[in-house]
C-alpha cells in the first residue's frame, strides 16, 4: 500500500481550521502543514504569547485565540468570540498526559476536564459553524481505559495518573463514535473522526512527577522507539484532510503495534464501541458542561 505523506494533503485554500494546542508538539506540526497548504489556521491555545512566538516563523494565514480547555468559562468565551465564522474543521488536539492529581477551575479532575469535558463543550458550541468534520485525538492507551460515568472526577476512586489518562483517551474515542452516530441519524454532511499518533516525541511525556518521567525522556531521544512529532502528526492530518474519509474512521500509524509509521485506518478496543456507555458519557458531559449538544 502506498505511504501517505504531507504531499498528499489536498489544497486547503479558503478553508478554516481550529487546532487546539497548536503552539507545540503535534498541534504545531498539524498547523504548519495546514498553513502550507493554504488553510487559515486558528491557533487555539492557553498560552497566547507562546503561540504568537511560534506563529511568527510560520508562513501562511493564521491567528491566535486564547483557549484553556480545563476551564469551561474559557471554552465558552472562545466559542462566543468566533461569532458567525464558517469553520471547516475542528481538530481537538490539545491535552495533558498522566499529570499529578489536580482540579480544574470548575472542580473537575484535571485530565478529564482538559482531555474530555473541555473538548466536548468546544465541539458542541462550534458545531453550528462546522461544515466538514471534527477530529478527536485518542491514543493506543485507550485500550487500557475504563469510562466510569459514576465518578469521573475521582471523588471516591483512587487516582492513578496513567489509568486516568487512559480513561480520557477511551472517552475521546467513544465521543467521536457517538457523535458520528448522531450525525448519521441527522443526515448531516459533517463528519466525526479520530486519530492517534503512536509514540511521538513531544512535550507531553515526562509530566507525571514519578519514576516514569526520566524513562520517557530517554525514550523520546531514541529514534528506534519514538518517532518525530512531524510523523506523529500524519494520522491527524490524514483524518483532517482526506476528502473521502468516512465518518467514524479512526486513523493511526501502520507500523508494529501502531507505534510508528505512516497513517492508515486502524481498529479500536471493544469498549470504545459500547454504545450504551457512550450515550451515558455523552449525557454526563452535557450535564457537567451545562450545555446540551444538539445535532
Amino acid at each position: 500500500m502506498r505511504r501517505w505523506t504531507t504531499k498528499d494533503i489536498p489544497d486547503q485554500n479558503g478553508r478554516v481550521f481550529v487546532v487546539t494546542g497548536a503552539n507545540s508538539g503535534l498541534g504545531l506540526e498539524t498547523a504548519k502543514q495546514l498553513c502550507a497548504k493554504g488553510a487559515h489556521v486558528v491557533f487555539a491555545c492557553r498560552n497566547v504569547a507562546k503561540a504568537d512566538a511560534v506563529r511568527s516563523g510560520i508562513p501562511g494565514s493564521h491567528e491566535t485565540r486564547r483557549l484553556d480547555l480545563c476551564d469551561l468559562d474559557s471554552v465558552r468565551s472562545f466559542a462566543d468570540g468566533v461569532g458567525d465564522w464558517r469553520i471547516e474543521t475542528l481538530v481537538n488536539n490539545a491535552g495533558i498526559m498522566a499529570v499529578p492529581f489536580g482540579r480544574s477551575a470548575q472542580g473537575h479532575e484535571l485530565q478529564f476536564a482538559t482531555n474530555v469535558l473541555g473538548p466536548f463543550l468546544l465541539t458542541a458550541m462550534l458545531y453550528p459553524l462546522l461544515t466538514d468534520r471534527v477530529v478527536w485525538l485518542s491514543s493506543q492507551m485507550h485500550r487500557f481505559g475504563q469510562v466510569d460515568v459514576t465518578d469521573p472526577d475521582f471523588e471516591t476512586r483512587r487516582y492513578r495518573s496513567w489509568s486516568a489518562y487512559s480513561d480520557t483517551k477511551l472517552a475521546d474515542l467513544m465521543l467521536a463514535y457517538e457523535l458520528q452516530r448522531r450525525l448519521t441519524a441527522a443526515a448531516t454532511r459533517v463528519r466525526s473522526v479520530a486519530a492517534h499518533p503512536g509514540y511521538a516525541a513531544t512535550n507531553l511525556q515526562g509530566q507525571s512527577g514519578n519514576f516514569t518521567d526520566p524513562l520517557f525522556r530517554l525514550a523520546n531521544k531514541n529514534p528506534f522507539i519514538a518517532q518525530s512529532a512531524a510523523m506523529g502528526a500524519l494520522p491527524v492530518l490524514y483524518a483532517a484532510t482526506v476528502a473521502d474519509l468516512p465518518g467514524g474512521s479512526y486513523i493511526g500509524p501502520a507500523g508494529v503495534a501502531e507505534m510508528r509509521g505512516h497513517p492508515r485506518p486502524v481498529g479500536s478496543s471493544r469498549a470504545s464501541h459500547d454504545q450504551d456507555r457512550a450515550g451515558e458519557l455523552w449525557h454526563l458531559c452535557e450535564r457537567l458542561s451545562g450545555h446540551r449538544f444538539v445535532v
